[in-house]
């Protein structure tokens, strides 16, 4: 086994997690605040415009999901040209964004994106940036769909059952 680290903000983190979480491949994943100032902020505060981002740390497993597929399943369930929006969702917590831990995963990310922004034909507004900090959210928001099936989320239900059949 080969893991690897990518950390990805699509919005509400809630979703996110569970989306990712149906991938082989996918060994963990963790909701948490990542790119803002450099200390622990509570939920409240990073609604408030704390500046960071409501992110999910998705450790995966290189040999049997590339970062690739991991990119390509990221923008299908983000508006990539929204900034600070993705659903209902508004303000900077809610911004899209790739955040990378080694450099050698850049060259990768940038060919998915370059492609995704030649399909919109427009700038996109997802933030490519190495990880500069990352904050374990509180303890109700970790799987927080599967604790609550019927809460919140921006993605539609049918995206969750992709790696399924």
């Amino acid at each position: 086994m080969s893991v690897k680290t990518i950390y990805f903000a699509g919005g509400c983190f809630w979703g996110v997690q569970r989306y990712f979480d149906q991938f082989e491949g996918v060994v963990s994943t963790e909701v948490g605040y990542a790119n803002g100032p450099d200390r622990a902020p509570t939920y409240r505060e990073v609604c408030g415009g704390t500046g960071h981002a409501e992110t999910v740390r998705i450790e995966y497993d290189e040999e049997r999901i590339s970062l690739t597929e991991l990119l390509n399943f990221y923008f299908m369930v983000i508006d990539p040209l929204s900034f600070g929006r993705q659903g209902g969702d508004i303000g900077i917590q809610y911004r899209t964004g790739i955040y990378w831990t080694e450099e050698s995963q850049l060259p990768e990310i940038e060919a998915v994106y370059a492609a995704e922004e030649k399909k919109a034909g427009v700038k996109l507004a997802v933030e490519l940036k190495p990880i500069e900090n990352f904050f374990s959210a509180e303890e109700y928001h970790q799987k927080y769909l599967e604790k609550n099936p019927d809460g919140y989320c921006h993605i539609p239900r049918a995206m969750f059952e992709l790696q399924q059949g």
